[in-house]
């Protein structure tokens, strides 16, 4: 599933394997196989703000426990693999393996101390993670400084687990409500963990989670979430490029087929009580296990952990106005209510194509480190990547690096100037990119000469230093679209 940047990479790296010693031939090959891994992503968050939630419903199976143990206290890597398999991997390198307990899930035990674990590798059959591999990382705050400082000794955020969370493409930040100060702590905790990421707008987006618990009871929370949302991303516009919210658990429920036919017949049951009966049963999770009701006090404790209040609600009310309604229907509805479609949209959209550039930018980073650190085979590596760089397909990659370091603030840009240079490096869309929509072949190319020489007179009057780097590197970029449209 390569791209054209690192498909170019990994013939790169298969040349200088022939021209390099032995030793510095297995890291280069070491950096190549990489290139093939699919787009990994990595969930993170504050303790108890339901990561592993999400990341069973990005999965399409719940086999990440959501209760805390010793699972939730490591980094845990779920990929595509022909069979499941679980395999615990020490700092030490040593691995081993261990069965999904007898719901499908990651065992709480893991029979090596938390402190010793690099990381725990689950391979399963899911196609989702054909090319997506998904990252759980332990939670990072809690509600207070000291208990900061707990959480972060507990989980073990060692060289080995920052470098497994580090190696993802893209990050997933899930906050709950509002957005307060352990979970900014929460943040830095974990962009101190995984320097190497250097997170930003460009590769990272937030989660809203929870939000059924934003309104109380069964109340439709999506008026509370959207604005809700809205805040968080203006609060966080240098660390995420968007908030999502997600209602956690009903998209774990429908995307996993925790929802049965049993399931469907017990919520049709209250569906068909007098409506204020059926609002007095759903002001509470006590009420509604304690007030008579149709069902019986399991089913109501069934319905409670895969639904919660707002979607018993929403699911009674899809029930009454179309009595018939079947399983398969009503758990699409419960997914469509969950807002997780937006999620995965966001991921495919915003992740998937721009993974080729990180992950050529990631090789690259890699390549010249090794270079750096290798006197004998300094030169042989350095030739080659600069070679490569001389291709203008690769100015995409100082784009990305120009556009993160205006997303961040690292280099302040005005805003009109900053979200140009941000469409430019993350998108292939020339429409997109130049703000014309409806323009054609001739136009786009106009429009996008008359932005390269916007950029360039920025760079030569108005620019500090460090802004005008940056100006030269959209300059050539425009130049670069300029010519792609003209052909």
């Amino acid at each position: 599933m390569n791209g054209p940047l690192t498909s170019g990479i990994a013939t790169l790296c298969h040349e200088i394997v022939t021209r390099v010693s032995s030793d510095a031939g297995q890291q280069v090959q070491h950096i190549s196989n990489r290139l093939h891994d699919p787009l990994r992503v990595a969930i993170a968050g504050r303790l108890k703000a339901g990561k592993s939630t999400l990341v069973n419903a990005l999965i399409g199976r719940r086999v990440a426990p959501t209760a805390a143990g010793e699972c939730t206290r490591v980094v845990t890597r779920f990929r595509y693999g022909p069979a499941d398999r679980i395999d615990v991997v020490t700092r030490d390198g040593d691995r081993h393996s261990l069965p999904l307990d007898e719901d499908g899930m990651v065992p709480d035990r893991l029979g090596v101390p938390a402190a010793r674990i690099a990381h725990v590798d689950v391979a399963l059959t899911s196609d989702r993670l054909r090319d997506l591999t998904v990252v759980d990382t332990p939670g990072l705050a809690s509600t207070d400084t000291a208990g900061s400082a707990r959480a972060e000794a507990a989980v073990g955020i060692d060289d080995d687990s920052a470098g497994e969370v580090a190696a993802a493409e893209a990050v997933v930040y899930v906050f709950t409500q509002a957005v307060r100060a352990d979970d900014v702590r929460a943040l830095q905790a974990f962009h101190n963990a995984s320097a190497r990421l250097a997170t930003s707008p460009i590769n990272a987006i937030g989660v809203l989670g929870r939000i059924d618990t934003l309104a109380g009871g069964a109340a439709d929370p999506w008026p509370v979430a959207g604005p809700l949302a809205r805040q968080q991303a203006r609060l966080l516009a240098r660390t995420v490029g968007d908030v999502v919210p997600v209602a956690g658990l009903l998209a774990e429920t429908a995307e996993a087929g925790r929802l049965t036919g049993a399931d469907r017949d017990a919520l049709a049951k209250l569906a068909a009580l007098p409506a204020a009966d059926l609002a007095l049963l759903l002001m509470s999770a006590d009420l509604f296990r304690g007030r008579p009701a149709p069902i019986s006090a399991g089913q109501r404790e069934r319905l409670l952990t895969r639904l919660d209040l707002y979607g018993i609600g929403f699911a009674c009310a899809q029930l009454a106005a179309e009595p018939r309604l079947g399983t398969g229907e009503l758990v699409r509805r419960l997914a469509a209510a969950s807002g997780l479609a937006r999620l995965t949209a966001t991921v495919d959209q915003t992740f998937r194509w721009r993974s080729d550039a990180i992950k050529a930018g990631w090789a690259l980073t890699r390549l010249e480190r090794l270079a750096s650190l290798d006197q004998r085979n300094r030169d042989t590596i350095r030739d080659a990547v600069e070679q490569a760089l001389r291709d203008p397909a690769y100015h995409r990659l100082r784009l990305l690096d120009a556009a993160q370091r205006a997303a961040t603030g690292t280099v302040p840009l005005p805003a009109d100037r900053e979200q140009e240079l941000i469409r430019l490096a993350t998108s292939s869309d020339p429409r997109f990119i130049l703000d014309l929509p409806d323009a054609a072949g001739p136009e786009l190319a106009t429009a996008a000469i008359a932005a390269a020489g916007r950029w360039r007179a920025y760079a030569v009057d108005g620019a500090g230093p460090a802004q005008a780097r940056i100006a030269h590197v959209a300059h050539r970029g425009f130049q670069l679209l300029a010519q792609e449209v003209r052909r």
